[in-house]
C-alpha cells in the first residue's frame, strides 16, 4: 500500500516546512547525475512529464525513478497520454487560468478509466498559467491565454475560485523557459486568498529566486529547466528552501 504524497505535503504545509520538487523532462533525463544529487540534497518531490516529448522515454524515466530513488514521483502530465502506473501519483491538472475546455475537463474524461485501473493516487490541482515575457511550450500546446503578470487580483480569484471547486493544490507556473519568474506580489495575493498548499515554478533560476518564492508564501518551488542547464544549482537550492 503506497503511503500518501498528498498527506506528506500537507503535513510539511502544517509545519511551514517548504518543499522542493525538482520537475524532470523525460527526454533530457540524465539519471546518474539528477537522482544522486538529488538525494543528497534531501529533494522532496520528483516531477515526471512535459508539454510536449518527442522520444518515448516517459514510462522507461518513470521505473527508472522508481528503481533508483526513494523520493516521491509524481507525473507532471502535459496529456493524457502521460500516465504510468509505476508512478506514486499524479498531479490531476485542470487549467483553471485558461478557457480551453479540453484542459478543463476534456482530457480528464478520456484518461479518467486509465487512471483508475492504474491505482496510482490522483492530486487534483489546478493549473495556472501566468504571462512570463514569451511564449513557452505550456501556453502554445494548451491553446490558452495566461494571466496577465501585472494582474494579482486575477490570479487570486482563479486560485480562491480553485478551492472552491475543490481542488486540493494550486500550481501556478511560468511555464519551463520562462524569461520572467512569477512576482512576488502575485504570489503572496494568492497565498492570502487560499488554505489548500501552492506550488509555484517557472523561470526561477537562481537561489535568490528560490528565496524569493519561499518568502512571498510559495508552499512547494519547482525548478526544472535550469538544472538542466546547471545541476550544480540543485544543491543551493535545495538548501535556500529548507533553511525555512
Amino acid at each position: 500500500m503506497r503511503s500518501s504524497v498528498y498527506s506528506l505535503i500537507l503535513k510539511n504545509q502544517q509545519k511551514s516546512k517548504k518543499q522542493f520538487a525538482v520537475l524532470i523532462d523525460p527526454d533530457k533525463f540524465e539519471p546518474d547525475q539528477i537522482l544522486p544529487l538529488a538525494e543528497e540534497s534531501k529533494v522532496d518531490l520528483l516531477l515526471v512529464g512535459g508539454s510536449l516529448l518527442t522520444n518515448g522515454n516517459f514510462e522507461k524515466c518513470v521505473e527508472t525513478i522508481k528503481k533508483k530513488s526513494k523520493i516521491p514521483l509524481l507525473i507532471f502530465p502535459g496529456n493524457n497520454l502521460q500516465i504510468s502506473k509505476n508512478a506514486d501519483g499524479i498531479l490531476l491538472l485542470s487549467l483553471i487560468s485558461g478557457r480551453n475546455p479540453d484542459m478543463l475537463i476534456g482530457k480528464h474524461v478520456i484518461a479518467a478509466p486509465l487512471l483508475k485501473s492504474s491505482k496510482i493516487e490522483i492530486i487534483p490541482t489546478g493549473y495556472m498559467l501566468v504571462e512570463s515575457g514569451t511564449q513557452t511550450a505550456a501556453l502554445y500546446m494548451s491553446n490558452t491565454v495566461p494571466i496577465p503578470a501585472d494582474k494579482d487580483d486575477i490570479a487570486m480569484c482563479t486560485a480562491l475560485a480553485g478551492e472552491m471547486l475543490g481542488l486540493k493544490l494550486i500550481y501556478m507556473d511560468a511555464g519551463s523557459g520562462a524569461k520572467n519568474r512569477i512576482s512576488s506580489s502575485m504570489i503572496k495575493k494568492v497565498k492570502a486568498s487560499i488554505q489548500i498548499p501552492l506550488i509555484v515554478g517557472g523561470g526561477i533560476n537562481t537561489a535568490e529566486k528560490v528565496k524569493e518564492a519561499c518568502k512571498a508564501g510559495a508552499d512547494i518551488v519547482v525548478v526544472g529547466n535550469a538544472l538542466e542547464k546547471n545541476k550544480s544549482l540543485l544543491k543551493k537550492m535545495a538548501s535556500v528552501i529548507h533553511s525555512f
